[in-house]
């Protein structure tokens, strides 16, 4: 199970000035913004001209968030697309366009994710500081794939780790050594099936880096995560030509 929620995308303007520095080309530049509360007239319109016009792409996608718009006119498409199939030393762009994103996902895909260090800003939900403060219950963890038996197993961990979280809170008769050991217990016994929630912070470089390692990968959670990274807008700077136009021109 992944959750991916309130996306931001920011930073197109200084990338997009930033990456016609090298050649002072900025008189090539044609990106300009666009007023989204005209969206179903000058906007469709303006989008006519334009390649793409990302707020008509997510207008009725309320997991994501868009201030004033900012579209690539063909002349900086074109070179921002063709700085990315160089590579990232001439890419270095990407790394100007920002990614925000709340990402709710077990602790066995954030292990993997951790991987990423480079480029990647995280804030979570605490378990060291928060693991007591609600009762467990069967939808706190991915399960999507358990067998019976092992749907079983994991319903009896979660009873032991409520036990473990009364005697924590003083609900439970006493004899423990001491509300401590009763809270190691509950660490150490919490399955990696644990789903956690993280406020990310990423960009299109490491979007590009991760993207192609974990297309393929055997976790459903990393499929869900690269059909989000399709998703956003100008994707094909990340992924190169897979995006199909198809979705844009609607």
């Amino acid at each position: 199970m992944i959750k991916l929620d309130n996306t931001e995308v920011t930073g197109w303007e200084h990338a997009i000035r930033g990456m016609r520095n090298p050649m002072n080309s900025w008189d090539r530049s044609d990106s300009e913004y666009c007023d989204m509360i005209n969206r179903c007239t000058e906007c469709h319109a303006f989008n006519s001209k334009r390649s793409y016009c990302e707020y008509t792409e997510y207008a009725n996608t309320t997991s994501y968030y868009y201030g004033r718009n900012y579209i690539l006119g063909p002349n900086d498409r074109k070179l921002a697309l063709s700085l990315a199939k160089s590579g990232s030393v001439h890419a270095k762009y990407r790394r100007m366009i920002v990614v925000y994103v709340d990402i709710t996902a077990p602790l066995y895909w954030w292990k993997e994710f951790d991987t990423y260090k480079v480029g990647t800003v995280a804030n979570s939900c605490s378990t060291m500081h928060k693991i007591a403060e609600k009762e467990f219950t069967l939808d706190d963890f991915s399960h999507e794939y358990l067998r019976v038996a092992s749907l079983q197993c994991l319903k009896y961990t979660i009873e032991a780790l409520n036990a473990e979280r009364e005697a924590y809170i003083g609900k439970a008769l006493p004899g423990l050594k001491d509300d401590k050991q009763c809270w190691y217990n509950m660490i150490q016994l919490l399955p990696t099936s644990y789903n956690q929630k993280r406020t990310v912070m990423l960009n299109y470089e490491v979007l590009a880096g991760l993207y192609p390692m974990r297309k393929d990968h055997k976790l459903d959670e990393w499929h869900l995560f690269c059909d989000w990274v399709r998703n956003l807008p100008y994707s094909d700077l990340i992924i190169g030509e897979e995006k199909a136009d198809a979705k844009i021109d609607q």
